[in-house]
């Protein structure tokens, strides 16, 4: 007589659960201990959170445009704070945001500035590659006479591990259109108006 065949109830584990299992394995800790039974679960979750900007496109976050209206000087957003992972340790890197342009004929929602720092960071990064991917976009969607984007950010592969110097912080700038092309006149107007 032929046996039935039982159906396991037993949930197969999600890859990024079975790899966070064996990297909790292989730094010499028990994964089945009671304070990390759940960890791969958890860790699973939040790289995906953490890592969401990989599915968005960052020209389509900025959404519609809309006349300028006459506005021909700087619009300026400034401290938006943001977390990423570095490419190279991926530990995290974390500050803020100032970015700056002047309109030609299309002008964006402001809170479309925070989601496009968003989608960007959301990523295994670089500092320099947000910097520059952030005024990259604003000339694709908008075609602004100029575009300037400065980061300021402590990075954790700096304070928490190799040359362990807290508190230090990495500036990176990228500007394209006048900001890049008048010697430095509307980039110096851009830096007064942010320490006010």
């Amino acid at each position: 007589m032929r046996q039935k065949a039982v159906k396991s109830s037993v949930k197969p584990m999600d890859p990024l659960e079975k790899h966070f299992n064996e990297v909790i394995k292989l730094i010499g800790e028990d994964p089945e201990r009671e304070g990390l039974i759940e960890t791969p679960k958890r860790i699973a979750k939040m790289y995906r959170e953490i890592f969401s900007g990989l599915k968005e496109d960052p020209a389509e976050v900025l959404g519609k445009t809309f006349p300028s209206e006459g506005t021909n000087d700087i619009v300026i957003v400034q401290d938006i704070p943001f977390y990423s992972v570095c490419e190279h340790h991926f530990v995290p890197f974390f500050g803020k945001v100032h970015i700056g342009y002047i309109p030609e004929d299309r002008i964006v929602g402001l809170s479309k500035f925070a989601r496009l720092v968003e989608i960007l960071s959301r990523r295994p990064q670089v500092q320099e590659r947000i910097t520059n991917q952030i005024v990259e976009t604003l000339e694709e969607v908008i075609h602004p006479v100029g575009a300037i984007a400065i980061i300021e950010a402590e990075h954790m592969c700096m304070t928490m591990r190799g040359i362990k110097k807290p508190g230090s912080k990495t500036r990176t700038i990228a500007r394209r259109g006048v900001f890049a092309s008048d010697g430095g006149v509307q980039e110096q107007r851009f830096f007064r108006l942010l320490e006010r």
